[in-house]
């Protein structure tokens, strides 16, 4: 009596996979193939880095130059061809998507003038070429003011120009494709900045100059940072005894440029001056930090003084962000800028008016 019990248990638990299966497979489309249908365009080419007419302005004789570019056919890309000066460096014909196809190469560049060329063609042998052309060259940089210790050009480079180095990156930050000096500033990305160690800057007195063409998205962003670890906030990084804090907030349509400096026990606010995101032009910004006062600058007139009850410390500032507050002022959502920012120096000494005009007109020549 038992076995026969199981063997009807048995029996019915098969009947209920099948039938599960069963239905599986009813609720379950055939799987059918599609005609593509006729290739009617040809493919289109897109050169994103580098962009046409760019000038790399490096301290080495080498540079790494960061190749980038996007191919798309209505139906299907069968091979692309990339060439410098007339020499094929890149060949594909395997593709993991046959109509979108981005690809990027990093390839090390020399001094000279160069044509670089993306040729793809499609399934029924539509050819399409995209082509850029730009110039790299070395550059032998001596500070050209009095006290003048770092200087960033953004030609085509993330590097400081004094001590002959390359900045640190984080994320994905661009170029411009124009420039208010040259012919490429950097241009700012989400979760993007630069860095750089404070070695040598750590003066008592202190000023930055840059050119700037702010973005007014996001609507508040870090732009010039040098602080302290919050060890007792460490999501929020919120602590201000010591460094500056360069940064943007909106007020109605315009931005506020305002700095924040830390003298060990307290802090400065200097509550600074407004730029037009709606003008789309480039703004002179700079700022100095003496014993005794904070002063900014636009276009080199001075729009607001702060005081300081003892100088500025650099306790805890082992570097810079550059274009945004992360790592150390996100506590308010002062991170990643997105605007384009050229010509920086930083100078271990208070600028004057007079100071500030020079360096403002020998960039403009």
């Amino acid at each position: 009596m038992l076995k026969k019990n199981i063997f009807k248990k048995i029996s019915i638990l098969s009947l209920v996979v099948v039938a599960t299966i069963a239905c599986q497979q009813e609720s379950i489309d055939d799987i059918t193939s599609v005609d593509p249908g006729t290739d009617e365009s040809a493919p289109v080419v897109e050169i994103t880095s580098p962009s046409d007419g760019m000038s790399f302005q490096t301290t080495a004789e080498t540079t790494m130059l960061d190749i980038a570019f996007e191919v798309i056919d209505d139906i299907e890309v069968v091979e692309i061809s990339v060439s410098l000066n007339g020499e094929e460096i890149e060949y594909y014909n395997e593709f993991t998507d046959y109509r979108i196809v981005p690809k990027e190469i990093a390839y090390e560049l020399g001094d000279g003038d160069y044509t670089l060329t993306v040729q793809a063609t499609d399934i029924v042998g539509n050819i399409t070429t995209d082509t850029v052309s730009f110039s790299k060259s070395t550059v032998d940089y001596l500070p050209q003011f009095d006290e003048e210790a770092f200087y960033m050009n953004f030609n085509g480079n993330y590097t400081e120009f004094i001590s002959n180095t390359e900045i640190t990156v984080v994320g994905q930050p661009g170029y411009a494709g124009e420039a208010k000096v040259g012919s490429n500033a950097y241009a700012g990305n989400t979760d993007s900045y630069l860095t750089a160690p404070v070695d040598g800057l750590t003066s008592e007195n202190f000023s930055a100059t840059f050119w700037y063409k702010v973005n007014a998205v996001p609507d508040r962003a870090g732009i010039l940072v040098a602080g302290p670890e919050d060890t007792e906030n460490p999501d929020a990084q919120i602590l201000r005894t010591s460094g500056f804090r360069l940064f943007r907030e909106a007020s109605g349509s315009l931005q506020v440029i305002k700095l924040n400096v830390g003298t060990g026990d307290a802090e400065s606010w200097n509550d600074g001056g407004t730029v037009d995101p709606a003008a789309g032009e480039w703004a002179h910004i700079a700022f100095t930090i003496s014993a005794t006062e904070t002063k900014i600058y636009i276009n080199g007139a001075l729009v607001n003084t702060a005081t300081l009850a003892t100088p500025m410390s650099w306790s805890g500032t082992e570097f810079f962000s550059i274009m945004s507050g992360a790592p150390r002022f996100a506590g308010w959502g002062h991170l990643s800028d997105s605007s384009y920012i050229d010509d920086l120096r930083f100078f271990t000494k208070e600028l004057t008016e007079d100071d500030i005009m020079n360096v403002m007109e020998y960039t403009e020549e």
